[in-house]
């Protein structure tokens, strides 16, 4: 992949507050803030434009990063009509500068993006139901160079809603036995993926209950979000999920506290720990 130049200001100085970033030649332009400092973002000229913006939150319910993927033809307007949604705390917001984005543009991107949250999957959305907007060859071409450039700019700005899992590596993966159950993940960005089809215990061990209640947590909001999927004596990895740390992956493997160092292996029975240590 080519390098990019990325610009990124900050009125304030403070990286927490209002900011805005710009890729290369491009004529599109993100601007983001918090919830908290909202009133800043209202008052740049730019936000009267049409365009796509993030709403990001969490889900209280599941302890999960949750988002809503909206339009508008003056994004300003729509962000107000928003402030009736408790959950979230930062919004991000992709424009074209020269004003070349139709309602018909942005409800593609709309489509688009939510479609590719889902097949992801890092995130709960408020809104899952596409547009279907369909656009003329040449501007679909156009969107679809915009909807990279929307890939690159939203983690910059604060957001992993589109950054896929990392995807299994022939002959690089690892293991996490338990009896006769085997899990298989790799090493991420973000911590520890598991990969969808992967086994796990399905009773907790003793020690769960005293000096496991964060492993009962994530446990139960992996089978409640169907993650998790109880087969016959066992659970299963209905999908990739990605855990902040191999230690937290394994636990829930193996249905108690675990050290991930030790416990992911390679086939060969090289730990994870020692795979790092010769890095």
């Amino acid at each position: 992949m080519a390098g990019v130049k990325i610009t990124l200001f900050l009125p304030s100085g403070d990286a927490q507050s209002f900011r805005t970033a710009q890729i290369g030649n491009w004529t599109g332009m993100s601007l983001a803030c918090p919830r908290s400092k909202i009133d800043d973002l209202f008052c740049r000229e730019e936000i009267s434009k049409a365009g796509i913006y993030f709403l990001i939150g969490t889900d209280a319910s599941l302890n999960k990063p949750k988002a809503y993927i909206g339009e508008g033809e003056d994004v300003g307007k729509r962000l107000k009509q928003h402030r009736d949604k408790d959950f979230w705390v930062q919004v991000i917001v992709f424009i074209s500068k020269d004003d070349n984005l139709t309602k018909s543009h942005v409800r593609f991107l709309e489509g688009a993006l939510i479609e590719e949250a889902i097949k992801i999957g890092r995130f709960t959305l408020e809104n899952d139901q596409t547009s279907g907007a369909k656009l003329p060859e040449a501007d679909r071409g156009e969107m679809e160079d915009f909807l990279s450039r929307i890939r690159q700019l939203l983690p910059v700005m604060g957001c992993d809603l589109l950054v896929p899992m990392e995807q299994p590596v022939k002959n690089s993966s690892l293991i996490c036995k338990i009896k006769n159950l085997t899990a298989r993940g790799q090493r991420s960005a973000k911590g520890f993926v598991v990969y969808k089809g992967s086994q796990a215990a399905g009773e907790l061990r003793n020690s769960a209950a005293t000096r496991g209640g964060w492993i009962i947590k994530i446990r139960n909001r992996l089978l409640e979000s169907k993650i998790l999927v109880a087969d016959g004596g066992h659970l299963f990895f209905a999908r990739d999920y990605e855990f902040d740390s191999p230690s937290a992956a394994a636990a829930i493997v193996r249905g108690g506290n675990a050290n991930g160092l030790t416990e992911w292996r390679t086939e060969e029975g090289k730990t994870l720990k020692a795979l790092e240590s010769l890095a």
